[in-house]
């Protein structure tokens, strides 16, 4: 799914003009050709998701920060970093008191962590896949917060 880069609409696959704003529509994001030593857009995003730091400066550097594509995988990205902490220390927490069942209690424990170290490890390649190929894979709750402040 393309979003125009005037009005932040979305635009269906195929079209020329921008269906909310009648604007020219541009290359897909990922396609955008990189002037002057700057990344290209799927590369950039891409890069947002490894870790913090590349967001964080996405977010402060020129051309990068007036990107909608990569503010949006900026943000996306900080938002999975803090929702991941926040699950952690939640789970630290569960840890503890499951600690206290003998043996089942320790068990449960550790597939709980299991399951939140793979489901991140899967969530991150999978926004790394999106990101590569130009798109704004939106996750659930996040993804909607990580588009409101992309638009701000």
């Amino acid at each position: 799914m393309a979003f125009c880069s005037a009005c932040g609409g979305q635009i269906p696959d195929g079209a020329t003009v921008c269906p909310a704003c009648n604007r020219p529509v541009a290359p897909a994001a990922g396609k955008t050709q990189a002037a002057g030593g700057e990344l290209t857009d799927n590369v950039a995003g891409m890069l947002a998701y490894i870790t913090i730091i590349p967001a964080i400066i996405f977010l402060l550097m020129e051309p990068y920060n007036r990107n909608r594509f990569i503010r949006f995988h900026s943000f996306q990205s900080l938002f999975l970093w803090v929702a991941s902490f926040v699950a952690w220390i939640a789970l630290v927490f569960i840890s503890k008191v499951l600690g206290v069942i003998p043996l089942l209690g320790h068990l449960l424990a550790f597939l709980l962590w299991m399951a939140l170290v793979f489901g991140l490890i899967i969530i991150w390649i999978i926004l790394l896949i999106k990101a590569s190929q130009g798109l704004m894979y939106q996750l659930p709750v996040i993804g909607d917060l990580a588009e409101q402040q992309a638009n701000a």
